[in-house]
């Protein structure tokens, strides 16, 4: 399954657009510029499981870093900055990563 079978191309590059300056990556306004937050718990949780690289259940530090490329190859990495700042606004119960119900709080409220 690839994100463009849940959001729109446009959507994505709009998003990925918005942010292309080094430290501009915003994760609420990102998931609203393409669409994410308007969509299902449902639709979310694919989302999540496509961003989950590895597919341990949670997305972490590393797999941060590459978000952006995950919507679009060729997209930029995320900085040290913005891929903490993802972390800490995402990682409810503090254990270094972004878990599903955590991944969903975020996208969803």
């Amino acid at each position: 399954m690839s994100l463009s079978s849940v959001l729109s191309a446009d959507a994505i590059d709009s998003a990925i657009k918005d942010c292309q300056a080094p430290d501009s990556f915003c994760p609420k306004k990102f998931f609203q510029l393409c669409g994410l937050s308007k969509k299902s718990p449902q639709d979310v949780k694919k989302v999540f499981g496509i961003l989950d690289n590895d597919a341990s259940g949670f997305i972490e530090e590393e797999e941060l870093k590459f978000f952006l490329q995950r919507f679009r190859p060729g997209a930029r990495v995320l900085t040290d900055k913005e891929t903490k700042g993802f972390l800490s606004a995402a990682d409810d119960d503090s254990d270094g990563k972004i878990g599903a119900e955590e991944f969903q709080a975020m996208v969803l409220s």
